[in-house]
């Protein structure tokens, strides 16, 4: 490795799709195409709804085509309009203030606590004024949200508390599987999630008249008798995203066990590494463990982590900065002061200078694993020794 040799010939991805059967998926396809119905509430997009549903112990599931749409739906059911202010940490995917914005609503990023790297209920009821019509928390990386605090403060300003939940399918809070919490929680089934299907997302609830109108809103404003209560978009999963995303299902516990087994590697083999921490799950619940997010300490590791990535993407593993910059120092929030609150948010901003996402999934394996801890333990031992520069650098 010091030779200058890269550790892989393949590029390891953060995401890489998990497939499944694919005869099955096949099977579901074929299916499709012989009833000649593509979309328009489908039956495998019904099968997917009632699978989701259960897992999620909700009483309704309403399938999207992505979760960015179904964030949108979701706000608009609940009330957020125009102009309205909705709370949003500022460590996540761009994607989720991005959903605000285009219905015309404003994120005003809150900040985050570190430990679990969702929302600081403290900072969130500081930021609540009069404009303020929702609070949309994140569950990041699977960890949830402080979910009884969150609630406990919405309902005492009676503002509608949604939770964007792409990380968190078949994770739990306190024993109860995520989905049911808030007055709607919208899953990713994008195909970078454990679970995919394709492209896809889905809003969760057990609020029936919640149910009914994002139903209508994400097809047109239609309800099943194709009357038209009132303005919808076209946000409708179709049956070959559904196909996909049964024949996930179908595999997700497969996923999952690979998920934690690598997961555990990486804590051990990363363990006496200076300065190199990976992120723990939640104390007592359920996790995927679709991502494997590390913090580098570069004081105590000699390097820091752009650095250390940079090394990284030279042996192929393309490691991901999970979340950097946060979304209130990227555009259009950063140039535009009237998008987003200005207070400073100075946890947020130490996590994205820290954290990077290590490959994991169906496509990595112990020997993967092995490989990428190698390469981290040597940079960080040639940083620490000062002989960093020429070491772990491959030939063209």
């Amino acid at each position: 490795m010091t030779g200058g040799a890269r550790v892989f010939d393949e590029p390891l991805h953060v995401g890489r799709p998990n497939v499944g059967d694919r005869a099955r998926l096949r099977e579901r396809i074929d299916g499709a195409l012989d009833r000649l119905w593509f979309t328009n509430n489908g039956p495998l997009v019904r099968e997917f709804e009632e699978r989701v549903a259960e897992l999620a112990g909700t009483r309704h599931c309403v399938a999207v085509s992505n979760a960015t749409t179904g964030i949108q739906v979701a706000a608009k059911a609940v009330g957020i309009g125009i102009g309205d202010e909705v709370i949003v940490p500022s460590f996540t995917w761009v994607a989720t203030p991005h959903a605000l914005d285009w219905i015309g609503a404003v994120p005003v990023f809150c900040d985050v606590d570190e430990a679990t790297g969702t929302a600081d209920v403290a900072h969130v009821e500081k930021l609540i004024g009069p404009r303020t019509r929702g609070i949309l928390g994140v569950h990041v990386f699977g960890h949830p949200c402080r979910i009884d605090e969150l609630t406990a403060l919405a309902d005492r300003h009676g503002i509608p508390l949604l939770f964007d939940a792409a990380h968190a399918l078949g994770c739990t809070y306190r024993g109860k599987p995520i989905g049911g919490f808030g007055a709607a929680e919208i899953f990713s089934f994008q195909a970078t999630k454990f679970v995919n299907s394709f492209e896809g997302g889905a809003i969760v609830t057990d609020d029936d008249e919640l149910a009914d109108r994002a139903r209508a809103m994400r097809h047109q404003g239609l309800n099943p008798d194709h009357e038209i209560t009132g303005s919808g978009t076209v946000a409708r999963m179709h049956e070959i995203s559904a196909a996909m995303g049964l024949t996930s299902l179908e595999a997700a516990d497969t996923f999952t066990e690979v998920n934690r087994r690598n997961h555990r590697l990486y804590e051990e083999e990363l363990s006496d590494v200076p300065g190199i921490r990976v992120r723990r799950q939640a104390a007592g619940e359920l996790t995927n463990c679709q991502y494997v997010v590390i913090e580098v300490d570069a004081p105590r590791a000699g390097l820091d982590r752009d650095t250390l990535n940079s090394v990284l993407h030279r042996h192929n593993v393309l490691a991901r900065p999970y979340f950097s910059p946060g979304c209130h120092d990227s555009e259009p929030y950063r140039s535009d002061p009237a998008r987003h609150a200005p207070d400073p948010l100075p946890r947020t901003e130490a996590l994205t200078r820290r954290v990077l996402s290590l490959p994991t999934g169906m496509a990595v394996g112990p020997a993967e694993v092995a490989g990428v801890c190698a390469v981290i333990r040597e940079a960080v031992s040639a940083a620490r020794s000062g002989a960093a520069d020429g070491i772990l650098i491959p030939t063209a």
